[in-house]
């Protein structure tokens, strides 16, 4: 193979140049794969390695160099390997002047350098027009031909010729490129990879928290007050009693969560008079991870699901059937009770549906699904039937208890049942919102959010030829 600078060819549509022949310094596993990639697009690649006889790893068809022989074939130089390594490109200054230096890297931990690698590199070479690339994908990624979410390519570089550049492989590999600035962005992305379910970090919280919180409760008034006034031990009941227990109530009171922040923005914009002013950060915290909170509700319900349709094989529920049915015999008696009938079964129905709708928000949450309609018909399905789905489970726990909350034996301890805690925020999520539907304030919540002021700007004074511009009383 020639050594010349580099061979180039036009790119079709006559939009630029790219180069044939690619070099990568490192041959790992990220290096290989990366390889392969440009290998099978077409690309002569040309491997930079401190061993470059030690070829047997690398995919067939590359050619493996030295970094110095490998700088001087190609333009563009992917560099896939450690900060810590980087020593090796001070000696490699002169064959790297002109060059568009590709960083791949990513650090072990968050905040693991006061500057980002790529801003680093840049200061090392600085003959160099350095590109940070290519950290978000995955060695996998690019050996499974792109086939899995991982698609996207986060660029960023303060020389918009060679992020065309790059952009142009990525399209070439299959890839999809995001241009997120100047190499001051380098720090974002080399820190995206890092980030383990930033999301999901508040909604496992709460869902942890409820857990452990509610299964406390359950276990002082059912297991230890029984112990303790009667002296029975039906701890047995923790197992799937006691859990049937508390993932509903877990389940309802995340999903009122999931709309409570909606209903406090509202608010906040009708308090406020405009949509122009910034929510608390901890609200926004609170907004953005709505679905996580909504997928974890989910699945607490799919678990109250599941531990109730083993109940009729339960030890002791076949028992106790067992036993009633032999005291009705000896008593010769049997009373149906018609309200009974009605309110299990409205109960049982109820519950049917919330859990439908349930399971058609989690579907309508998924990106191939949402992806799939439009914001009118995402809106309406995650906040119209999101709505109904907690009225419907709200009734749902209402008919459990029934008239339950007006025995005293219920209070045990002067404590409330938990099925009662568990109505708490729903009411108040559907309560606060049956106020916001009302025509005289979603009037104004709507013309908020279409742009208007209570309070127009101080240097515009109100017309009176102008209704719009008049204050409007709540």
């Amino acid at each position: 193979m020639e050594t010349n600078s580099l061979a180039m060819s036009p790119v079709d549509g006559g939009t630029g140049r790219k180069p044939t022949t690619v070099c990568i310094f490192g041959t790992g596993d990220f290096g290989r794969s990366l390889g392969l990639r440009l290998l099978q697009a077409g690309y002569a690649v040309v491997f930079g390695s401190r061993r470059p006889h030690n070829s047997s790893l690398l995919p067939r068809g590359a050619q493996a160099l030295s970094h110095a022989e490998a700088a001087r074939t190609s333009e563009v130089i992917f560099l896939a390997v450690h900060r810590e390594n980087y020593d090796f490109l001070g000696t490699l200054s002169e064959e790297l002047v002109g060059k568009v230096l590709v960083d791949v890297s990513n650090n072990p931990r968050l905040n693991q350098y006061p500057e980002s690698n790529a801003e680093y590199l840049g200061k090392l070479v600085p003959g160099a027009s350095v590109v940070k690339a290519f950290n978000t994908v995955s060695a996998w990624a690019l050996q499974s031909g792109g086939l899995d979410a991982n698609r996207q390519v986060l660029i960023c570089g303060d020389d918009s010729e060679s992020k065309e550049v790059v952009v142009d492989i990525a399209h070439s590999l299959g890839l999809t490129a995001l241009d997120k600035g100047s190499l001051r962005a380098a720090g974002e992305i080399e820190d995206f990879p890092l980030q383990l379910f930033p999301l999901w970090r508040l909604p496992l919280a709460i869902g942890a928290g409820l857990l452990a919180a509610v299964f406390t409760y359950v276990v002082v008034l059912d297991v230890i007050f029984t112990r303790v006034t009667t002296g029975k031990d039906n701890s047995f009941r923790i197992m799937i009693s006691l859990a049937n227990k508390v993932f509903p109530i877990i389940s309802l009171t995340m999903l009122a969560l999931c709309y409570l922040p909606g209903v406090m923005a509202a608010f906040l914009q009708l308090y406020n008079g405009t949509k122009y002013k910034r929510f608390p950060d901890w609200l926004d915290r609170w907004m953005l991870c709505r679905k996580q909170l909504g997928l974890l509700a989910l699945a607490f319900a799919f678990l109250h699901v599941l531990y109730t349709l083993v109940i009729p094989f339960r030890y002791f529920v076949r028992y106790k059937v067992v036993t009633w049915t032999i005291s009705e015999m000896k008593a010769n008696q049997s009373k149906f009770d018609n309200t009974v009938a009605w309110y299990t079964d409205s109960y049982i129905s109820l519950g049917i549906l919330g859990f439908a709708f349930y399971v058609l928000l989690g579907i309508t949450s998924l990106p191939s699904v949402s992806n799939a309609v439009n914001w009118r018909e995402f809106r309406f399905v995650q906040s119209k039937l999101g709505h109904l789905t907690l009225l419907l489970c709200t009734v749902h726990t209402i008919l459990y208890g029934w008239n339950r909350f007006l025995r005293a034996s219920a209070y045990r301890w002067y404590l409330p049942p938990a099925y009662m805690l568990s109505l708490v925020v729903p009411c108040v999520v559907l309560v606060l919102k049956l106020v916001l539907i009302t025509p005289c304030v979603d009037r104004v919540v709507m013309r908020i959010r279409q742009g208007w002021e209570r309070k127009p700007p101080p240097d515009v004074a109100p017309s009176k030829s102008n209704p719009s511009q008049q204050p409007l009383i709540l």
